[in-house]
């Protein structure tokens, strides 16, 4: 307390008629000033969500063509973590995990149900956003963050101040346009381009709203920091564009992924099983109706509309009275198969789904700095609480990035884990990823000599000779590799929460159910 208010209030405490009445009216004041001082000191948060992007950003280098240059900005003025994962390949188990704190296999949320609130023990669990409303923030949230409807409804009050418009596609074609999928033909598996306009899109939409929000944000409580948060639906299927944003990648320059004939025959049959009947088409179906390099192509259409989203919203908080106090936060919630592994869609552990953008930009963070340090997208919560200088809540998982923010080269020695369904984990660090599966089988990559991850080392027997001219055993090295991560991997695996459904995969004494369907390992593959 400054030192004339203190020698003031102590005057007046001794004032025999006035000293107890005033001396406290002038405590209970200072006390409000000196509260409504610190929240208005506190940094502001916008943080954006992307869906299904995997690493074909421009800060990550993941594809060649990709062309993101709103993201790129934010990577200039922040930190990029280069080598960051989800907790789960997923959309509600990696989205619970990141607004919970909490791990897949703590909470026994894996599939795309149930919602957080309807497992009685986490009923009242403090998310992210409630954690900061408790502190003092005004919280905000539109587009999808939570999957689908979570959070929305009769006790939406309970989980934001402001609820925005809802996460949706936006105009669609009067009819799909690429052939029947096999899966049930689902509807939203489409892509392509069609007479519409950009503003007709649900992402155009969920951007106006929260650049709306930032503008009239001094209106509301000039003294209160608030906590925005904005959904991105796309590249989520159905890609569609406009055409302008297909012409940024002509189909006769356009750069495939590298997909490796033979990829999965050293992989077990497990590796199928996480994702084992799903309507996303696999690379054998999209290059049969010559669809492969269409999808490719709208999905990097998608990327640059909605990083042109991404850039309303960014100029929006350069443009306000919040731009020196505003921490800026993107992610995606996981990544997304091009036909790499012979599959499209997520619902693998390796890279391609587990490898996403992680960028943090604001007051007290560096200008174009990169982490490759692993991190995971469960350290989010820790971190913004830390860097609001808020007090950390009880039950978190996630470790705070914060020592890497100050010092990218700090050492980080968890390595980053992904899991989808029980028993089923991929643990990666600088070097390497190490994969097992419910029944036990393994796969392991060494990403510096192989980053696309085409060779599992550990179902390779071969010798090498050293430089002393003496037989080791590289299957033994490589034991040792995986067995040192897979030191790592969750103990005490929670079990598929109740009403737990959608993509959920379950170990019986009979064997492996696929959404209750038991799964036949002789099945044909496609």
């Amino acid at each position: 307390m400054h030192s004339a208010a203190t020698a003031f209030l102590i005057r007046s405490t001794n004032h025999p008629v006035t000293g107890s009445r005033l001396g406290w009216t002038c405590l209970l004041l200072m006390v409000l000033t000196t509260v409504a001082s610190a929240q208005s000191q506190r940094p502001n948060i916008v943080m954006i969500s992307i869906d299904d992007l995997n690493d074909w950003v421009e800060p990550l280098g993941g594809h060649p063509d990709v062309k993101t240059p709103a993201m790129q900005r934010l990577a200039q003025r922040g930190i990029t973590f280069t080598n960051a994962h989800c907790q789960a390949p997923l959309c509600n188990p990696s989205r619970t995990s990141l607004m919970s704190g909490r791990r897949p296999t703590s909470t026994g949320v894996y599939g795309l149900a149930p919602w957080i609130r309807q497992c009685p023990e986490f009923a009242d669990i403090k998310m992210m956003p409630q954690h900061f409303h408790d502190h003092g923030y005004r919280t905000l949230i539109g587009g999808k963050i939570y999957h689908g409807g979570n959070g929305r409804g009769r006790d939406e009050g309970q989980e934001c101040d402001v609820w925005g418009p809802p996460a949706k596609v936006g105009v669609t074609p009067k009819q799909k346009l690429i052939p029947p999928t096999p899966g049930g033909n689902h509807p939203l598996m489409d892509w392509g381009t069609f007479d519409h306009r950009d503003e007709d899109k649900g992402d155009w939409r969920v951007a106006s709203w929260a650049v709306n929000q930032i503008k009239t944000m001094p209106k509301q409580n000039s003294d209160q920091p608030f906590f925005l948060s904005v959904g991105f639906f796309l590249p989520h299927v159905p890609c569609f564009a406009t055409q302008k944003w297909f012409d940024m990648y002509p189909d006769e320059t356009l750069t495939m992924p590298p997909i490796i004939a033979g990829d999965r025959d050293d992989t077990p049959m497990a590796s199928w099983f996480i994702h084992w009947d799903l309507p996303e088409p696999r690379t054998s179906w999209l290059k049969e109706n010559n669809q492969l390099r269409p999808l490719v192509r709208a999905y990097l259409a998608c990327i640059s509309f909605v990083d042109s989203q991404v850039g309303r919203v960014l100029d929006a908080v350069e443009q306000s009275p919040y731009a020196d106090n505003t921490i800026v936060v993107l992610w995606s919630d996981h990544g997304y198969h091009l036909g790499e592994k012979a599959i499209s869609g997520k619902n693998s552990l390796w890279a391609r789904s587990t490898h996403v953008p992680l960028i943090l930009a604001g007051p007290g963070i560096g200008n174009g700095l990169r982490c490759d340090q692993p991190a995971e997208l469960l350290d989010i919560y820790p971190t913004l609480t830390e860097l609001a200088g808020l007090p950390q809540t009880d039950g978190l998982e996630g470790i705070s990035l914060k020592r890497q923010i100050d010092s990218p080269t700090t050492l980080r020695r968890r390595p980053a884990i992904c899991t989808h369904n029980a028993g089923n984990h991929s643990v990666c660090d600088q070097r390497w990823r190490y994969i097992v599966y419910a029944d036990g089988s393994e796969e392991l990559y060494d990403r510096d000599a192989d980053p696309n991850e085409t060779t599992n080392l550990l179902a390779q027997s071969s010798q090498r000779s050293n430089a002393q001219g003496s037989e080791t055993s590289v299957a033994d090295q490589y034991r040792q590799e995986a067995d040192r991560l897979a030191a790592w991997l969750p103990r005490d695996e929670r079990p598929l929460a109740v009403g737990s459904a959608h993509r959920v995969l379950e170990e019986r004494t009979d064997g492996f159910y696929w959404e209750e369907k038991l799964i036949d390992p002789d099945q044909a593959i496609q």
